[in-house]
């Protein structure tokens, strides 16, 4: 890995305009990001404390505590993955995913329309089952449902003030927002993370909810082999601060410590956050 890590130097050393990021994101490989964060020993179902098994708690804990529910569930920037809404499409009637990348919007719709996509995410829809107290061997129901709440896969630019074509939703907007690992990796600072989040904001209806998962101190990651991409270093107190500038009441905040073994040369991840909150 030492080519990497030059490249890792580099990529923290030098901070990417947007446009210059956007740039960066034309070549993302979404084959290459499933393999490196979503396989192990990154995603491993066997160990409890791994970070799969933390995230998808944390998400089943807030679809199902009974306020975080509605008709549409939009998910910002969704990249190349499922996990983030298998256990919010069992409480929304509709459910948007989004992405910047063509390549990643292909991907999620190769999975809903069954061709051959990157991933076999059945460990990830068994483990949600097993969550909602049901078999493992659900899996294909709860896969069935979310091809069937799943309305559309859209572009969308978290840099715009419009993030999604005018038309894609009603005027008071979604029920509640989810965004995972997007606003900090598509962001070169952190002036840029806060009108991002501000932009998302606005298609959140009053008293909706948004439920983030991201990185704390990540400065850079891998999307592709030769291809790394600087992240904007949040603290605790950067995000904190950020959702209340935002118009954000924080309701739940968890850090989750990577460990050692789970630490990989394609990111300088240390730790993760999950976030709930309501815009008031």
């Amino acid at each position: 890995m030492e080519g990497q890590n030059g490249k890792e130097s580099a990529g923290q050393e030098k901070r990417l305009s947007e446009a210059e990021l956007k740039t960066c994101y034309q070549h993302f490989d979404p084959a290459a990001y499933l393999q490196y964060i979503y396989t192990p020993p990154r995603a491993n179902f066997d160990n409890k404390d791994n970070i799969a098994p933390w995230q998808l708690g944390w998400l089943h804990r807030a679809f199902t505590e009974g306020d975080v529910k509605g008709d549409i569930l939009v998910d910002i920037g969704s990249g190349p993955t499922l996990y983030q809404v298998m256990s919010g499409c069992e409480r929304f009637r509709r459910v948007i995913l989004s992405d910047f990348v063509e390549a990643n919007c292909r991907e999620l719709q190769n999975w809903l329309q069954g061709k051959s996509n990157s991933l076999d995410w059945t460990p990830f829809f068994q483990h949600v089952c097993k969550l909602e107290g049901r078999s493992p061997d659900a899996w294909s129901e709860k896969a069935q449902r979310l091809r069937s709440v799943v309305t559309d896969v859209l572009p969308i630019d978290v840099h715009q003030p419009h993030p999604l074509l005018p038309e894609a939703l009603p005027p008071s907007g979604a029920d509640c927002l989810i965004s995972c690992y997007c606003l900090e990796s598509a962001s070169p600072d952190l002036a840029s993370f806060n009108r991002a989040l501000g932009h998302i904001s606005s298609l959140l209806r009053q008293g909706g909810h948004l439920l983030l998962i991201g990185t704390l101190e990540m400065t850079f990651y891998y999307a592709a082999p030769e291809l790394c991409i600087p992240a904007v270093r949040l603290d605790e107190a950067q995000l904190c601060s950020s959702l209340k500038n935002c118009g954000f009441q924080l309701l739940e905040l968890s850090i989750y410590h990577l460990p050692q073994d789970m630490q990989k040369s394609t990111d300088d991840a240390k730790s993760m956050f999950f976030v709930k909150a309501k815009k008031q």
